[in-house]
């Protein structure tokens, strides 16, 4: 870390040490450009540190432009094919990082995240870059001659390339800010309306009544909202619903969706219950969909929807009602838990403006937009790693 005051020119300013930065700045060096990073927090890649449990899904093997946010679907396209999951797992495996795929395409750290930061620091140190961290920049703005003038806590700074990575607004205990919208508005740029996203869902009411001392249950569910749907494991919270599933299904979700859960996604409930009838016609009710369910989560089925009784008593016609009812679980959410504990941002500068190509602003030459701040938002399970990689990529080749 620099502590001393400098009045330097360089070649590409950076703003923002975390994965998009980093990779950026890695690629531009390893062209030969001159390249400063700069980094508000203490430390580079804080998020990348906190990812997967400490272990990073760095990656998904499955990376398509389908599995991304934006107003623009097909902005991402042109990154995406130029910087693949591969390249990444082959600069993983260049340095002799262990990893695995957990499930559906991604890709962990088999030890710890803290490898795939060291990786990036010792790639851009490889490369000639210079890192400054505990650096708050306190204005910026480009001069008559087209170089951007940067005044920082360590100085000024002066370069023709100026490459924002600030990330969005997602987990601010982390060191999130809007600092990266508000230099895309004071270039002129359109930011789009951000909300949390991959962020679990709150209930209230009697809603939340009903869950709230059911926290720690999970059970695997298939989400329906606005047309998309998700399989995977649903989490009870004290205050509402998290897990995969519901973090996947939140980006597609606002106040008001009507959102549905599908309790049995594996099978058809029908049929399911028909089976338990004929197997156990003596057991209660809520006895029987402990088969199916996590035990205190059919006991509250029934406490609260289905009446209890010997599961003999029930023709098919009240089977088939409990079966609809399963397989359509109406989710009443009042909101997110915001970006407190959002994963990413949904939103941000607008890519109408900025090149898909070399991620260059449409408006200002030399001003580059990549990574969380960009309005491309991917899926949960590695997807915005690799955008960030992508984008990183794409711009530090521009530069």
């Amino acid at each position: 870390m620099t502590t001393s005051r400098t009045h330097d020119t360089t070649d590409v300013i950076i703003i923002g040490g975390g994965a998009a930065g980093l990779m950026c700045a890695r690629v531009a060096g390893l062209r030969g450009k001159r390249v400063r990073v700069i980094e508000h927090a203490n430390r580079c890649g804080k998020k990348i540190l906190m990812s997967g449990g400490g272990r990073c899904n760095f990656t998904n093997t499955g990376t398509t432009p389908a599995n991304f946010l934006s107003n623009n679907p097909h902005f991402c396209k042109s990154a995406l094919a130029r910087y693949t999951p591969q390249h990444f797992i082959d600069m993983v495996e260049a340095h002799g990082i262990a990893y695995h795929e957990k499930e559906l395409g991604q890709l962990f750290c088999d030890e710890s995240s803290k490898l795939i930061v060291k990786m990036l620091l010792d790639e851009c140190a490889d490369a000639g870059v210079r890192i400054d961290t505990s650096c708050s920049v306190e204005q910026v703005e480009q001069t008559g001659d087209g170089f951007f003038r940067m005044r920082t806590t360590l100085g000024e700074l002066r370069a023709p390339s100026l490459v924002v990575a600030t990330g969005g607004l997602s987990i601010p205990s982390m060191g999130a800010t809007g600092f990266g919208y508000e230099l895309a508005r004071q270039f002129g740029h359109t930011v789009l309306p951000t909300r949390a996203g991959l962020v679990p869902l709150t209930l209230t009411g009697k809603h939340q009544e009903r869950f709230a001392d059911l926290s720690g249950v999970s059970l695997p569910i298939t989400a329906h909202c606005n047309g998309r749907e998700f399989s995977n494991f649903m989490l009870i919270t004290h205050r509402g619903v998290s897990g995969p599933s519901i973090l996947q299904i939140s980006s597609f979700w606002n106040v008001g969706d009507a959102l549905h859960l599908d309790l049995l996604p594996q099978a058809d409930a029908f049929d399911t219950l028909k089976s338990l009838r004929a197997r156990r016609p003596a057991a209660e009710l809520r006895t029987a969909l402990a088969d199916l369910f996590p035990k205190r989560f059919a006991e509250r089925l029934c406490e609260i929807w289905f009446p209890s009784r010997p599961i003999r008593q029930y023709n098919d016609p009240e089977l088939r009602e409990i079966a609809s009812f399963l397989q359509a679980f109406p989710l009443v959410a009042n909101g997110t838990e915001g970006y407190r504990t959002a994963e990413v941002t949904l939103g941000g500068v607008d890519t109408d403006e900025i090149s898909s190509s070399t991620m260059q602003s449409k408006r200002v030459p030399g001003l580059h937009f990549i990574g969380e701040v960009v309005d491309v938002t991917g899926w949960l399970g590695g997807y915005n790693f690799q955008w960030a990689w992508a984008s990183g990529h794409a711009a530090g080749l521009a530069v």
